[in-house]
């Protein structure tokens, strides 16, 4: 039972830094100003999580 939980606890805390770090990105994709630092961030996000939404 106890590697069930500590199984979960690491999943949820990869969850938990994957949504923060795509926070932060997609705050870096609204700042953006060339088309080669957009495409290059939106490379990134995809690259974490492919089924995120991208505010365009």
């Amino acid at each position: 039972m106890a590697h069930n939980r500590a199984e979960r606890k690491r999943e949820i805390r990869r969850r938990r830094h994957r949504r923060e770090k795509l926070r932060k990105l997609r705050a870096r994709l609204a700042q953006a100003k060339s088309s080669e630092e957009r495409a290059r961030l939106i490379e990134k996000i995809r690259k974490i999580s492919p089924r995120a939404p991208i505010e365009l």
